[in-house]
């Protein structure tokens, strides 16, 4: 087994090291770029074959939610479709267009509160590479910081994969006929079997790996959020799929509904609601497979309940990583900036109303409390 420092005392040969970025071409110090509104500005445009090793990214806008509203892109090898396609702040470990620092193995957002953005995915092309980053926002960012570093190679092997990354958002349904019923508090909950009605990680077609998911949950309820099941349907296989988990936290490798923030280089807990009713609000979980990827040969579909059954409705976003050999099947249309926003965040006067109502569909009893049934 390899682990992160094996081989750096190896001298190799053919390979050059090199690195784009943002540096004044003039000699000053305005070491940055401009990029206008509705302008896709070209970061790095690689020719021939390398691996880029290292992406560093810090900016200044006065957008506030600049980091969803800007979107980078990534191709290889010559290809008509991106490779990587996500909101900037997604990509590298944010959510919600939010800034807060983020710690792992592959990925961080470091200080000044989470303003730098790192990527360390190794990233192998053949035949030329570029990235790009298009500013969706109406406001300037005014300035845009970058390293793209990368090794120069003659050329590289065919078993190379190419790195992706998807992002997905949806608004998730509660159950259709049985409710929000998480844990059976206000009603029977049925069996799940089958990923139809589950959130999706990726639809990858091909041969490849994967490696990794940024998750953010919003939550409009103080219930737990976590009781659904990651599936891994592998070759066109069947459910219940060759890899079944146990529930969300399970699969984040983490138990027992956990609100608090945890950082391990391959998972953890980045953000936890600022509500302290129980676990409504924001959370950012994060898993990457670095010693253990999930193969597939063909094909594979990823996905997780929202909430057993899919009982649960969630503001869910992610960004999934993996290797493949290309061509890749298409991504869908990323949504518009429009349908890019967050849902309103709930708080203490919406749970009043609540309570409010509550009282009042049980005759408005003065000293009503909030537990009977």
């Amino acid at each position: 087994m390899r682990g992160p420092l094996s081989g750096i005392y190896e001298i190799k040969d053919g390979i050059k090291s090199k690195r784009v970025s943002s540096y004044d071409r003039n000699g000053g110090n305005g070491d940055w770029i401009v990029i206008q509104p509705g302008e896709t500005a070209q970061l790095a445009l690689i020719p021939g074959a390398g691996i880029i090793k290292h992406i560093w990214i810090t900016l200044m806008a006065a957008d506030p939610f600049i980091r969803r509203n800007a979107v980078i892109r990534m191709y290889w090898d010559q290809e008509e479709h991106p490779s990587v396609e996500a909101p900037l702040g997604d990509f590298f470990g944010q959510g919600w267009g939010e800034e807060y620092n983020f710690t792992s193995l592959p990925l961080a957002a470091a200080p000044a509160q989470g303003k730098a953005l790192n990527c360390y995915f190794p990233m192998p092309f053949g035949n030329g590479a570029s990235i790009t980053l298009e500013n969706q926002s109406e406001q300037l960012i005014e300035r845009f910081y970058y390293y793209v570093d990368y090794e120069e190679h003659a050329a590289v092997p065919d078993t190379m994969g190419r790195f992706h990354a998807f992002w997905n958002k949806e608004l998730t349904e509660s159950h259709p006929e049985e409710g929000e019923t998480e844990w059976g508090i206000v009603g029977p909950q049925g069996s799940n079997r089958t990923d139809e009605r589950n959130y999706l990680f990726a639809d990858i077609a091909g041969k490849g790996h994967f490696v990794g998911v940024n998750y953010y949950v919003d939550n409009p309820g103080p219930m737990w959020y976590g009781e659904g099941d990651d599936m891994w349907l592998i070759d066109d296989e069947a459910w219940p799929g060759s890899l079944h988990g146990t529930g969300t936290e399970d699969f984040f490798n983490t138990s027992w509904c956990p609100n608090e923030l945890y950082s391990h280089p391959y998972f953890g807990i980045a953000k936890i609601p600022a509500s302290k009713l129980g676990w409504m609000g924001r959370t950012h979980c994060y898993r990457f497979f670095l010693e253990d990827p999930i193969y597939f040969e063909r094909s594979l579909r990823a996905s997780i309940e929202h909430g057993h059954d899919n009982a649960l409705t969630l503001d869910i976003c992610s960004v999934a990583y993996w290797y493949q050999m290309d061509p890749h099947k298409v991504f869908p249309i990323m949504r518009s900036k429009a349908l890019r926003g967050n849902m309103p965040e709930i708080g203490p006067v919406d749970v009043h109303r609540w309570r409010h109502e509550w009282r009042n569909a049980r005759g408005a009893g003065k000293t009503l409390w909030g537990n009977e049934t």
